[in-house]
């Protein structure tokens, strides 16, 4: 999936992934830091979305999912207006490319199981601990090497 969702973005911004260092990187890698402190709870990061109009308006409508709140596929269509659109949800809450600063993890099953994450469902499970108060805070490094 990671690959696809790469390609997409590639091709949408017709560029090339490039290794670099920058200030708007380095902003977000002290906000990444900060909220797996537990001292930041909202991004405040300007995103540039690549996908169709839909996956935008459900990515944007993942934004309003707060910390700490969760909800569910269902209640994620009816937000944006169509209830029957679950399926179509789902594929664009897994299209999602910043599924950490586009919160996809919140969204459960509407029977509040945990389904679905690109990041796999133990890190989804520890995400949501973590904003919940349950897992103790840790650093970026203890998810990512």
């Amino acid at each position: 999936m990671r690959g696809g969702v790469d390609k997409r973005v590639k091709q949408g911004l017709d560029a090339e992934y490039v290794e670099q260092d920058d200030s708007t990187l380095q902003s977000v890698r002290v906000q990444i830091d900060e909220y797996f402190s537990g001292t930041r709870r909202l991004f405040d990061i300007a995103l540039l979305m690549v996908g169709s109009d839909f996956q935008k308006l459900v990515w944007n409508t993942l934004l309003d999912v707060s910390y700490g709140q969760t909800s569910s596929y269902l209640e994620l269509s009816k937000k944006i207006g169509n209830a029957k659109a679950v399926r179509a949800v789902a594929a664009a809450n897994g299209a999602n490319a910043m599924s950490l600063i586009i919160p996809c993890y919140r969204i459960i099953g509407s029977n509040a199981d945990l389904v679905g994450y690109g990041g796999g469902l133990p890190l989804k499970k520890r995400l949501l601990k973590l904003e919940q108060g349950v897992e103790p805070r840790f650093a970026t490094a203890d998810l990512f090497g």
